[in-house]
């Protein structure tokens, strides 16, 4: 009916988009028959199809990346092939590993690319169920979510600590997405069978390494469209854990009086962007009661806090050896104490003796200068013009972050 660049791609993101929206609704009420049912019908349309085939042969940095069957860059004729097969099963090619540094560190990550056949695939899956889950997640969950970035995490870690210094566990899940429970997953996400069926055959899919071919028994592949949301979706519930501990929390108000539920609920906040999280707490005592709970809950999920990642310190103080203040993000967030004239004021109007200043870490910073550094080494002998092309899209996307 349509060549490949005659297709109308506003019209065909603006039926998706209505379907996701009554996706969302659904969800929010807790109309879970209309929710299947209208899922059923985005992984059937072929305006989802497109869309999710174009993201990953035309969109994506990984368009010139090959599974294992080394099918990459797809002609238009071979795209239009390509979202005509598009239909949920549980036949899986293997994932393809590969090797890739961590910045700043000798240990590198791993990353399981599947074929393009699959990647089109999730990305339709994803089409469906990211609504659906968008309408149930908490609150301060930042990380792969639409609408959601970096320093809108930044500002909520500030709006907690600007009236108040407190004492913060900065932790990171360890291997996150290679340990996570397959059977615990699937329960959490509670889908149609012909669905479950699919995201298990994509879960258990085996890994090619080189010549060998490996099983999988846990996590999820980083390197697939799906697996951020599948991550997400296995960390969901940790906020409400902590919330639901806060009630029974022993508090008092600035006047002696028991604090109310909501007042303690406030007190605490849990912010998280993908596997790395912040607990932040006024009492140091409360702080440990948190972390045991989160402990005991990852370790249902299979998973477990990184200990080299995970430490306690406070926004203003010296807390045991620990420096005051911690890195998240990229950024360093750090309380000063300062005079009179230049300490903000809480909402009564009393002087706080300290301000929360955010800025770019140390090790960012080192990072970005050894970037820069490299790029000039490389272009010795080119050009001015050569080299500041290559240089001002780093330095104004790190200013710019």
């Amino acid at each position: 009916m349509y060549k490949w660049s005659d297709i109308p791609w506003r019209k065909l993101e603006r039926n998706v988009y209505k379907l996701q929206q009554r996706i969302f609704k659904a969800s929010r009420r807790g109309d879970v028959k209309l929710v299947r049912r209208l899922q059923k019908l985005l992984i059937k349309s072929w305006a989802a199809k497109c869309l999710a085939v174009r993201r990953v042969t035309q969109d994506n940095q990984g368009k010139k990346t090959a599974g294992v069957d080394g099918v990459k860059s797809l002609s238009p004729k071979q795209r239009l092939t390509l979202v005509n097969k598009l239909k949920l099963g549980s036949k899986v090619a293997p994932t393809r590993r590969v090797w890739i540094p961590k910045p700043g560190k000798e240990e590198k990550r791993p990353l399981g690319i599947p074929t393009m056949h699959d990647r089109a695939l999730q990305g339709l899956v994803k089409l469906a169920l990211e609504p659906e889950w968008e309408a149930l997640f908490e609150p301060n969950s930042y990380g792969f979510r639409p609408g959601r970035s970096c320093h809108d995490a930044i500002a909520a870690i500030f709006l907690s600590i600007k009236h108040k210094s407190k004492y913060v566990l900065d932790a990171d899940i360890s291997q996150c997405f290679d340990k996570i429970n397959h059977t615990k997953l699937l329960e959490k996400l509670n889908t149609y069978p012909t669905l479950r069926r699919q995201i298990r055959a994509w879960l258990k899919a085996s890994v090619m390494d080189g010549l060998e071919l490996k099983p999988t028994s846990s996590g999820t592949p980083q390197g697939g469209v799906l697996s951020p949301l599948l991550a997400n979706i296995a960390l969901h519930g940790m906020e409400n854990v902590i919330k639901n501990l806060a009630k029974d929390f022993d508090m008092k108000d600035c006047r002696g009086n028991q604090q109310s539920r909501r007042d303690k609920e406030r007190s605490v906040s849990i912010i998280r962007y993908a596997d790395d999280f912040l607990i932040l707490h006024e009492d140091i005592n409360i702080l440990n009661r948190c972390t045991e709970v989160i402990i005991r809950w990852l370790y249902d999920m299979g998973l477990e806090l990184k200990p080299s990642k995970t430490r306690i310190s406070h926004t203003l103080n010296h807390h045991k050896k620990e420096e005051p203040g911690f890195n998240f993000l990229g950024f360093n967030v750090k309380q000063y104490r300062k005079g009179k004239y230049t300490c903000g004021k809480n909402r009564k109007g009393e002087l706080l003796g300290f301000k929360t200043i955010i800025t770019p870490s140390k090790k960012a910073q080192k990072q970005h200068y050894k970037k820069v550094a490299e790029i000039i080494n490389r272009y010795k002998g080119k050009s001015q013009a050569i080299l500041i092309s290559k240089l001002n899209p780093i330095i104004r996307g790190w200013c710019n972050y």
